[in-house]
């Protein structure tokens, strides 16, 4: 029988609760903050510029603090970074400067929609749920973690469009600075909420093998995260070609303003949110591997499709369900690649995972504003269909023998 909400370690309920601070603000910025960049008169190729910065800072940092955070210190890195997020929300509430403006967007990574997360220090969420949970919860509650930062995120692409619905659709680009309250408010209710949190306790080291039999753990283990990082590369850059510039290109495409974008943006991740919850149980019944082929199968069609629709609602209707099948999975995936290593390498283990997604998502929105701005409107989903395939596959031919593929959630060990 499922444990109930109000079972699950206290630790757990507070991290998800500051998951549903920051998303509102994640999302308003996924909705509005290249369009406020294209009202300054920002050209595409320089708005994806930035976005590629704020991706670069943030996966050298996701280098940096995973490891370290197995050796302790969570809470602290985590009380770090939204200190840093209220003070960039602050600075791009109050000036449009460009160079200030540029660095509270790239210390902020706004726009770059991570679902509630730390952003760089999402791998200290991840390790932190996985030290809280066993593994026969992890699915179940890493997806309702995901489902819970979709939501979010849903409410404040909705919230993005309200100026546009009081102003008009031809917003200047000083409506859109109010917005930047929203990820300052979420940031400084995290950070109360990550106050009330206690440190996490690992749980006991088991005894250290025989050198040689370490020597194949961390040998198997490394093997292991090795076929990770190949396999985020190709999701990663697929996934950086369109995402991040999503609202842009429905405005390049259909001339849409932010009063239809965002609500379509959050309609998408209202969808994802309960796509996330449901394939939390898909997992639990079928194991997490069919639930990923099934789930990602379905949204390369999508993303195939939705360039060749040429009005704006049905290429919105696709790119609601496509993030559905998509991003629903992202709880499932996380929960498998906490499983692939032994407790105490967990934080390197997080790492990896958003580490070689972030890098060669990093590359993406550079890619794509560049080809936008060339005029190739199709070209980049095409690309990152290629390269979302490419993944699908490895992911099965990688980890479909691992314990944590092989069994479904509730019947899994440890």
């Amino acid at each position: 029988m499922p444990m109930p909400w109000s079972a699950w370690p206290r630790n757990v309920r507070l991290l998800m609760a500051m998951r549903a601070a920051r998303s509102v603000g994640q999302g308003a910025m996924v909705a509005a903050f290249a369009l406020y960049l294209h009202a300054l008169d920002w050209g595409a190729t320089t708005i994806g510029a930035v976005l590629t910065a704020a991706l670069l800072l943030s996966a050298s940092l996701t280098l940096l603090v995973g490891p370290l955070s197995d050796r302790g210190g969570r809470r602290a890195f985590l009380i770090g970074y939204d200190l840093l997020q209220a003070l960039a929300a602050l600075v791009a509430l109050l000036t449009s400067t460009p160079w200030l403006l540029v660095a509270a967007a790239v210390a902020g990574a706004f726009g770059r929609g991570a679902n509630g997360s730390a952003g760089a220090f999402a791998p200290i969420e991840q390790a932190w749920l996985a030290i809280e949970l066993p593994m026969h919860q992890r699915a179940r509650v890493f997806s309702a973690n995901s489902a819970v930062g979709f939501a979010g995120m849903g409410v404040g692409a909705l919230l993005a469009a309200l100026p546009a619905w009081w102003l008009g659709p031809a917003l200047d680009a000083a409506d859109y600075r109010w917005l930047f309250a929203l990820p300052l408010a979420g940031a400084l209710c995290s950070f109360g909420l990550l106050l009330r949190t206690r440190e996490p306790v690992l749980p006991a080291a088991p005894t250290a093998p025989h050198p040689a039999a370490e020597h194949r753990l961390r040998r198997d283990e490394n093997r292991l995260l090795a076929r990770l990082v190949l396999a985020n590369a190709l999701n990663g850059l697929g996934i950086g070609l369109t995402g991040p510039l999503i609202a842009y290109w429905f405005a390049l495409r259909f001339q849409s303003g932010l009063g239809d974008i965002g609500p379509g943006l959050a309609l998408g991740f209202a969808v994802a949110a309960a796509s996330a919850w449901l394939a939390g149980r898909a997992a639990d019944r079928h194991g997490i591997m069919r639930t990923v082929i099934w789930m990602r199968g379905a949204g390369l069609v999508m993303l195939v499709a939705m360039p060749l629709v040429p009005w704006f609602w049905g290429a919105m209707a696709l790119y609601v369900a496509r993030g559905g099948s998509n991003r629903g999975t992202s709880g499932v995936r996380q929960a498998l690649a906490a499983g692939l290593t032994r407790a105490e390498r967990r934080g390197l283990a997080s790492s990896v995972q958003n580490l070689s997604m972030q890098l060669p998502r990093a590359i993406g929105p550079l890619l794509g504003g560049a080809l936008f701005h060339a005029g190739y409107l199709a070209l980049p989903f095409y690309l990152g269909a290629a390269l979302q395939l490419g993944y699908l596959l490895l992911f099965v031919v990688f980890f479909r023998d691992t314990e944590a593929a092989r069994a479904p959630g509730r019947h899994g060990a440890g």
